[in-house]
């Protein structure tokens, strides 16, 4: 039985679906339009510019709260029976129009609709998106997750909260290329899959689609970190995955001005837990619940500076690749190096199934397909730890940070930094060599790149 509502909220309720509706109408028309015109314009169009003042940029909304007109317009806003951003904990006009923009762009080829929700941080969305499934009080019984254990330090320390918390089992998956690692760990208490690809910071890789087929066939989701590859170059649920995470702080928004989070899926999921509001629409169920009750919040500015980098976004990701690729093919030659990991090389172990998925949207400069496999490498160094961090102290150009994806290059030593506190026995269960350099290459010239790293390895030959 339909809820019969006062007149005034009624008109309110039928004002916020004429809303919904040209939004719609633009987001049919954007759906249209190539991966860099999305970028560029996203959802924002004239007619929205006309009731910004004219501004061609999307506006930034600092204040923390909405006006309303009245009484009738906030009790629909309340009850999200129309659009609204009531407050900035649970929504803002700046964030909607990146939230539309990423959709759209993770989207891109997908058949049926996509929606997203911005958070905080890329760690924030890896808990939104993962908590929503480990609910005790749906199907009671003993919880576990499979996810591959190459993946961030930070997901990895979460993960074994879960664990040493909540007493959830968490199933390692060490072998990522085989299926059958994974199909073997999932059974009637598995909530989810869990893959990155590539992965921080061993650049490992799956089967999308296989993993997919396989989660499907149990009734749960895939989820995919493809924060390395962002959409330029992977968009997972175009290959049967259900679920998205970023952290736009990356390679989304290179600049360094800002941090982020994003988790966007498709409609319609599958899930043994969580009501159907859930599974129709995963990340608008995140914004009104698990975003708003948990309150990580994407602040305006950093979402305007993540609009303002993702208009370039195919072109930088196809720029620092290119470099990337030159720059692992250097050090796989270098008699310093002990071995690179990089799915764009031949001899990499995830090369194969890496050149299946990792395409530049929309080919290259001649509109040919072209494989493109991120800016983001990993190598070991010849003398083991002392050498390396020999190495690692003697770069000049390139940056020590505990970062990725920027136009600068920056280098980090994972066994001390984003993989720390895993210890020895988590390191050695992510694959992470105590003597590993991670390099996310930027876009400088690749010359100076390749003679920065050359005197560094320099060093790495006078350690005892």
């Amino acid at each position: 039985m339909s809820t019969i509502y006062p007149p005034g909220v009624q008109a309110q309720i039928e004002r916020g679906q004429a809303l919904l509706a040209v939004e719609a109408e633009r987001r049919t028309l954007m759906r249209a339009q190539r991966f860099d015109t999305i970028a560029v314009h996203g959802l924002y169009d004239m007619q929205a510019a006309l009731m910004q003042h004219g501004s061609i940029n999307e506006p930034a909304y600092f204040s923390p709260a909405q006006h309303f007109e009245n009484s009738d317009h906030m009790e629909a806003a309340l009850a999200y029976l129309m659009p609204s951003w009531t407050y900035a904990r649970i929504a803002n006009p700046t964030l909607h129009y990146l939230e539309e923009t990423l959709a759209l762009l993770e989207g891109y080829g997908v058949s049926g609709e996509v929606s997203a929700c911005v958070m905080g941080s890329g760690m924030a969305a890896v808990f939104l998106a993962t908590d929503a499934f480990l609910n005790q009080t749906h199907n009671p019984g003993p919880i576990n997750l499979v996810a591959s254990a190459k993946c961030y330090g930070g997901t990895f320390m979460l993960f074994s909260r879960y664990a040493a918390e909540r007493g959830i089992d968490v199933r390692w998956v060490t072998d990522e290329l085989d299926l059958n690692a994974w199909a073997k760990r999932i059974d009637a208490g598995t909530r989810f899959v869990f893959g990155e690809m590539p992965s921080n910071p061993g650049l490992g890789v799956f089967d999308i689609a296989g993993l997919a087929e396989i989660a499907h066939a149990h009734g749960i989701p895939l989820i995919v970190d493809s924060t390395v590859a962002t959409p330029a170059l992977l968009r997972p649920l175009a290959h049967g995955a259900d679920i998205v995470v970023h952290s736009l702080s990356k390679a989304m928004t290179s600049s360094g001005f800002a941090i982020g989070g994003a988790i966007i899926a498709r409609h319609n999921i599958p899930s043994r837990v969580g009501d159907d509001g859930l599974r129709a629409n995963f990340a608008m169920a995140i914004k009104g619940l698990s975003l708003r009750d948990h309150g990580p919040t994407l602040s305006p500015f950093a979402a305007l500076m993540t609009i303002n980098d993702l208009r370039t976004l195919r072109g930088r990701v196809e720029h620092m690749s290119r470099h990337a690729l030159q720059v692992a093919r250097f050090l796989s030659e270098h008699p310093q190096v002990e071995a690179v990991s990089y799915p764009g090389l031949e001899g990499d172990p995830g090369h194969a199934v890496a050149r299946r998925y990792m395409w530049l949207v929309d080919g290259g400069d001649d509109g040919l397909p072209v494989n493109r496999y991120g800016h983001l490498l990993s190598f070991t160094v010849k003398g083991g730890v002392a050498a390396a961090r020999a190495a690692f102290d003697g770069l000049e150009l390139i940056w020590r940070a505990t970062d990725l994806g920027k136009s600068k290059s920056v280098a980090t030593i994972p066994a001390i930094s984003t993989h720390q506190q895993q210890g020895d026995t988590g390191r050695a269960l992510a694959a992470v060599p105590a003597h590993a350099i991670r390099l996310s290459v930027g876009a400088e010239h690749p010359d100076d790149i390749l003679a920065d790293l050359d005197r560094a390895l320099a060093r790495s030959t006078h350690t005892a």
